[in-house]
C-alpha cells in the first residue's frame, strides 16, 4: 500500500476510530503519521481472545471487509444474469463462497478487538475497488459482455486485495490476520491467472 493510499484510508472516520480503539488499550510504539494511528507495531489489544493485534491488523480487517463485500456483490450481480459463460459463472460462485465466510471471520475479529465496523462502502475507490459507475456498468451489461466486464473488473479488484494483503503480512501482528493475508495472496493470485486466461478465450 502506498503512503497516499494509507493516508486516504486514515482520513476515513471509521479507520481513525479503529486506531483510537486499539491505541487506547496500551501505549503504542513507532511513529504516528496521524493522531490515533501509528505506522509500524503497536501494543497488543488486550481484548483480543487469541494472539494480539495492532492498528495494521485493524486497518486490514476493516478495509478487507468492504473489499470482500464488493466482490460478493459483483458476483451476485453476474450470477443473476443469463447467457454468461458457465466458466465465468463458476468462478463468481467460488469467489462468493470463499469471501463471504471471511467477511464474517473479520467482523468477529474487530468485535473481539473492540474496533467499530466501518460504514459499508466507506473505503473509497482505491485498492481495486469499483466505483458506482463501474458497478452500474456491470449491472447494465448482459450475456457474454457481462462476463468479460466482470473478469476485467475482478482482476483489478483482486490485484488490489493482494496488495492490501501484502501490506498486512509486513505490518500486521495478529497471527490469524497475517495467516488470512497469506491465504488471500495465494488464492487470489491463482484466480487472477485463471481470469486472465478466461478473458483471452472469450
Amino acid at each position: 500500500m502506498t503512503i497516499r493510499t494509507l493516508h486516504r484510508a486514515l482520513a476515513i472516520g471509521s479507520i481513525a476510530l479503529a486506531g483510537a480503539a486499539l491505541t487506547a488499550c496500551a501505549p503504542t510504539t513507532g511513529h504516528s503519521g496521524m493522531p490515533g494511528m501509528t505506522h509500524g507495531a503497536s501494543a497488543p489489544v488486550t481484548g483480543s481472545a487469541q494472539g494480539s493485534a495492532n492498528d495494521a491488523d485493524a486497518m486490514f480487517a476493516t478495509m478487507m471487509i468492504d473489499h470482500h463485500q464488493q466482490a460478493v456483490d459483483m458476483s451476485d450481480t453476474l450470477l443473476a444474469k443469463t447467457g454468461v459463460d458457465p466458466r465465468v459463472a463458476d468462478l463468481a460462485t467460488r469467489i462468493k463462497a470463499a469471501q463471504a465466510p471471511e467477511i464474517a471471520t473479520m467482523r468477529d475479529w474487530l468485535d473481539g478487538w473492540g474496533v467499530p465496523l466501518a460504514a459499508p462502502g466507506s473505503m473509497g475507490h482505491g485498492d481495486g475497488m469499483m466505483s458506482e459507475t463501474d458497478m452500474a456498468a456491470l449491472e447494465a451489461a448482459s450475456g457474454a459482455e457481462a462476463g468479460k466486464l466482470f473478469l476485467r473488473q475482478m482482476i483489478a479488484h483482486h490485484e488490489g486485495a493482494v496488495e492490501m494483503a501484502r501490506t498486512e503480512k509486513g505490518d500486521g501482528k495478529d497471527p490469524r490476520a497475517v495467516a488470512l493475508a497469506s491465504t488471500i495472496i495465494d488464492a487470489q493470485t491463482v484466480e487472477i491467472a485463471e481470469m486472465k486466461g478466461l478473458l483471452a478465450q472469450l
